[in-house]
């Protein structure tokens, strides 16, 4: 994930499935890092799992983005 803020950040947060990571944003104007999750068994190829991240900057703004991967073989 990578987020960018002129105010800095405070903290952001990635969503797959229903597990949630998230770190401290350390009040920097740039976030980069890497964040792996395992699917859970059972999820049959072409089901969508969906992701979402955000991020919150220094004044508590928060955006949200919501996306989806697919499950493959």
């Amino acid at each position: 994930m990578r987020a960018e803020d002129a105010d800095g950040l405070d903290s952001v947060w990635v969503t797959v499935d229903s597990a949630m990571a998230g770190e401290d944003g350390g009040f920097d104007q740039v976030f980069s890092a890497p964040f792996q999750f395992a699917i859970g068994a059972g999820k049959n190829p072409g089901t969508p799992v969906p992701v979402q991240f955000r991020a919150r900057d220094i004044a508590g703004f928060v955006v949200v983005r919501d996306t989806f991967v697919v499950v493959v073989p």
